[in-house]
């Protein structure tokens, strides 16, 4: 009893300190963390195996953990999503070194012809697809950026576009297993393959998308209209090709992108882990820059890399391996389905809903950790997939309601107001919110209508 007080306590304490950024997450969930060793499994429980099965080290060294279905534990730190991104990291760095990201933008501009509404709704599309497949943060990163960029040069407002990104970056992100970190850990926690979220949630998605396309259509299109009827006829715009500055490295970080997206595609056949795929994209992709670029931009992908996520994960997994070890989720678990009257309708209504609300104004990874053993739990009365789906479609989408619900949302506003167009909350929110509140109720009735 006592462990599960101050497992609660300590993790309830890291969510306040992640919520305020008095601190840098990192070191919040790095002390939560050691807190939970020393405190919870040390002092109150004195159980070294618990401390043990939570750091979960041993599970890096057996053959399930790299090849193989189901060999890897999904108990403690997950180390499967933490080499995982570690890989997809190092290949999006290779890439945006070799111009990528920079060079798509500019040659959807061109296709479109420079013309506003149409660069709008391309600019959503090309954000929700990029992000079924690298990092919503590292998409939007260079999506804004470029879009601040034309919009300077095409002399319209770049905040309806930029909103616009954000949301579809993260309804992309909810389609498959790699879009997003909190399917990253639902995937590898539940052993589901990339074709299993693109078969569920990429069918809720997609539907989501169209809907949001034609939400922000009608939002901004008067605004743009305006915009586009003021500039003149006497623009510069850069050509695509000015990006590429190597074509070898260009052309090897495609061809690395696109052996990455089979490896995933393929993953449920070839029974290789995550872990497995993302080591084989760093490689790749270190062994390809090496040859176009040399040493030096390797090293340059390797200084650029983001450690503080990779130890916010760690620190994450940690604090929430306290709550599982002394039996608290469980209990949570055992309080869902009470509420609940034992009626799937029920439960997937609260875990639609609740994960949304906290993802609003929390980061959507914790919240996903936290209720991952949770799912579990409930799996042993109700369908785990269902339950899965929600939970992912929740975290997602209710991260878009707020500036501060998700990492791309805050990267989002940053790069624009660096830009010199800030988003204020009341702006953010006045479309944002009413757009989540659409997205979340379509998913409900997809999931009623799918799986009930």
């Amino acid at each position: 009893m006592i462990a599960q007080i101050f497992a609660v306590l300590i993790f309830i304490a890291m969510f306040v300190m992640i919520v305020v950024e008095v601190f840098e997450r990192h070191i919040v969930t790095l002390t939560s963390g050691a807190c939970v060793l020393v405190v919870v499994f040390g002092l109150c429980m004195r159980d070294v195996s618990a401390a043990l099965a939570t750091l979960n080290i041993g599970s890096i060294f057996t053959s399930g953990f790299w090849y193989g279905e189901g060999g890897e534990s999904s108990a403690g730190v997950n180390w499967s999503t933490i080499i995982f991104i570690i890989g997809m990291m190092v290949m999006v760095e290779g890439m945006g070194l070799s111009g990528f990201f920079k060079w798509l933008c500019l040659s959807m501009a061109k296709m479109v012809k420079y013309k506003t509404i149409p660069l709008l709704v391309c600019f959503m599309l090309m954000s929700a697809v990029l992000s079924m497949f690298i990092d919503s943060i590292t998409v939007i990163l260079f999506l804004a950026a470029v879009t601040t960029e034309l919009a300077h040069i095409l002399k319209f407002n770049p905040i309806p576009m930029i909103i616009s990104e954000i949301f579809c970056a993260n309804i992309g992100g909810s389609a498959t297993m790699c879009g997003d970190p909190p399917n990253i850990i639902i995937g590898t926690s539940l052993h589901y393959s990339f074709f299993d979220f693109l078969s569920n949630t990429g069918v809720i998605a997609l539907i989501c998308f169209i809907f949001a396309a034609v939400y922000f259509y009608f939002c901004f299109r008067k605004e743009l209209k305006e915009s586009e009827k003021t500039r003149g006829d006497n623009i510069k715009v850069p050509e695509p090709s000015s990006a590429i500055s190597n074509k070898l490295s260009f052309g090897l970080s495609v061809f690395v992108f696109g052996v990455a997206v089979i490896l995933l595609i393929t993953h449920a056949q070839t029974t290789l882990s995550v872990a497995t795929i993302g080591v084989i994209a760093a490689v790749l992709t270190v062994v390809s820059t090496l040859v176009s670029s040399g040493k030096k931009d390797v090293v340059h992908i390797f200084k650029s890399l983001d450690y503080k996520t990779i130890l916010f994960f760690i620190g994450l997994f940690i604090s929430v391996g306290g709550l599982e070890q002394t039996g608290v989720l469980e209990i949570l678990a055992s309080f869902i389905q009470t509420i609940s009257g034992g009626s799937l309708v029920m439960v997937v209504v609260i875990i639609l809903w609740l994960s949304a609300i906290a993802s609003a104004f929390v980061d959507n990874i914790p919240f996903a950790a936290t209720m991952v053993p949770v799912i579990r739990a409930l799996s042993a009365t109700m369908p785990e997939g269902t339950l899965a789906w929600t939970l992912a479609m929740g975290t997602d989408l209710g991260g878009n309601a707020t500036p501060i619900g998700a990492s791309a949302n805050v990267v989002g506003t940053s790069v624009s107001a660096k830009a010199g167009y800030p988003i204020s909350w009341g702006k953010y929110c006045k479309y944002c919110m009413p757009a989540t509140v659409m997205v979340l109720l379509i998913s409900m009735v997809c999931i009623f209508v799918r799986y009930i």
